[in-house]
């Protein structure tokens, strides 16, 4: 039986406004894009560490985006189980 392969790539943007960094995931699986959101907001308090409110914006974006692919899946799972006309 022939192996399945396949190469997915994820764009990953950052917007940095102020104290809050905003992500957005896009991945591409051929004939669609699935999206993910995440954002991260900074105490005014807290130190300046531009890298962590990536890290976390970036983080919840690509869970965002996970949690969307993993319905999608479960949608395409029950339309294969259901049986024809």
């Amino acid at each position: 039986m022939p192996q399945h392969t396949r190469d997915w790539e994820v764009r990953l943007h950052l917007f940095e406004d102020g104290t809050t960094t905003k992500a957005h995931a896009v991945l591409d699986i051929g004939n669609t894009a699935v999206t993910g959101q995440g954002t991260a907001r900074r105490n005014p308090h807290d130190r300046d560490i531009p890298e962590i409110g990536d890290e976390l914006a970036a983080g919840r974006a690509m869970n965002d985006l996970a949690h969307k692919l993993l319905s999608i899946a479960q949608t395409d799972i029950e339309g294969v189980s259901r049986p024809g006309p």
